[in-house]
């Protein structure tokens, strides 16, 4: 099918999402902000209870990733991922999202084949260039410390 550049263009807007980009940020804003915000608030709660802040920041993260899991799990993580685009994606339940959902698209095609293989579709990626920029990281960190003094 052959389109013109005036049919591709009224069909690109026709297409494109009506809603303005500063709407969309603000959205993102406020809804990521509010996940950070419950972050710090079981961070708070951890460190009432004693725990020393190493502690308390790991078992944070912990919590946020099962809730941000849980949430899924529960089908209202993609909903509020519909209205918060980018706000849900860049704290740490997104990334527990990001696992979590796949897992349960393909699990009926069996634990093995399905689950356990899905699950790391997106995030397996994500985890491989952590991975190696941590580690160029470290390396240039260790080269201008150590090898340039």
């Amino acid at each position: 099918m052959k389109m013109s550049k005036e049919e591709y263009a009224k069909y690109v807007k026709k297409m494109s999402p009506s809603q303005p980009a500063s709407g969309k940020l603000a959205k993102a804003f406020v809804i990521g902000g509010l996940i950070c915000c419950v972050g710090q608030t079981v961070m708070n709660a951890y460190r009432l209870l004693g725990a020393r802040e190493d502690l308390a920041s790991a078992a944070t993260t912990v919590t946020m990733i099962f809730l941000g899991s849980l949430l899924t799990g529960l089908r209202v993580y993609d909903k509020l991922a519909k209205h918060a685009g980018a706000g849900t994606l860049v704290p740490v339940t997104g990334f527990a999202n990001s696992v979590t959902s796949p897992a349960m698209e393909f699990h009926s095609e069996g634990v093995v084949t399905g689950t356990c293989t899905k699950m790391f579709v997106i995030a397996g990626p994500v985890i491989v260039f952590g991975i190696t920029a941590s580690s160029i990281y470290g390396l240039i960190y260790w080269l201008a410390t150590s090898v340039f003094r």
